[in-house]
């Protein structure tokens, strides 16, 4: 999706548009605010600009009386780039707990196809950098993967003579193996042409996103991120936090799918 011309006082065309789009499952996120030109409201919908469902509300407050509308909207382009691009930006350590960051910078280091950034946009919308968190399925840890995933992906990465959930290094590590396998999983797909290369939101980052959610099963019966709420939408969830990790801008509390956490989104399960 692109950005359209700044209007008057920069807000972009493609506010309006958004507005006026305003239809569909109702998962609009927060209201669109009237307020001075020192803040810029970035709408993101239908999901990196094609996706069909949910129509998420992003909502990026800048200025705070300092900036231009030029400036702002600018910022504004650089959000909706990043929440568009790959995830493997320079993660701003300031924005994840000290004592899990040197775990995140490994997950993101795997493998070319998941950053760190990804890494961090799916803990807060697991668990919410809570590494104690015990799901209602099993799940343990700041990543909530289900325990036959853990299993499979988990090392002792501290080596405590272990291999535990709840310890954040084992728990984050198995979370960029998992990852990365599904990533390899979705390459695959496309190489093999199994994917629809008519819908531009099946990059290899959005079919491991998916398949993290809802399993590679129904990512390869739908030839790309299947057209449900579920699938989509914790696609944008996790691509909505992108700019915040990457230190750009962080969206106020609530704004954003993922700052809770959310037991119901535990990821499936992959052959």
């Amino acid at each position: 999706m692109s950005m359209g011309e700044g209007g008057e006082g920069g807000t972009s065309t493609a506010v309006k548009a958004a507005i006026g789009a305003g239809t569909g499952c109702g998962c609009l996120l927060a209201a669109v605010l009237a307020l001075p030109i020192v803040i810029v409201v970035v709408i993101i919908y239908g999901g990196l600009g094609v996706l069909l469902a949910p129509l998420i509300a992003l909502i990026l407050l800048f200025g705070g009386g300092g900036g231009s509308p030029s400036d702002n909207q600018d910022t504004a382009n650089q959000v909706v780039d990043i929440l568009q691009g790959d995830g493997k930006g320079e993660l701003d350590t300031s924005t994840v707990p000290d004592d899990l960051v040197d775990p995140i910078q490994k997950a993101g280091k795997l493998c070319d196809a998941i950053g760190p950034i990804v890494i961090a946009s799916q803990i807060e919308k697991e668990s919410g950098f809570n590494t104690t968190l015990v799901g209602p399925n099993g799940e343990q840890g700041v990543s909530q993967l289900p325990p036959d995933i853990f299993t499979k992906y988990g090392k002792d990465e501290d080596d405590n003579d272990k291999t535990s959930a709840l310890d954040p290094a084992d728990s984050i590590m198995a979370q960029g193996r998992y990852m990365c396998d599904l990533a390899s999983q979705a390459q695959t797909m496309i190489d093999n042409g199994e994917v629809n290369q008519s819908d531009n939101t099946n990059s290899v980052l959005d079919l491991a996103l998916a398949g993290y959610d809802v399993g590679m099963d129904a990512v390869r019966a739908a030839k790309g991120v299947p057209h449900t709420n579920e699938a989509q939408g914790y696609v944008l969830a996790i691509r909505a936090q992108f700019a915040k990790y990457q230190g750009v801008a962080a969206p106020p509390d609530g704004a954003t799918p993922g700052v809770t956490p959310d037991p119901d989104t535990s990821p499936t399960p992959t052959p």
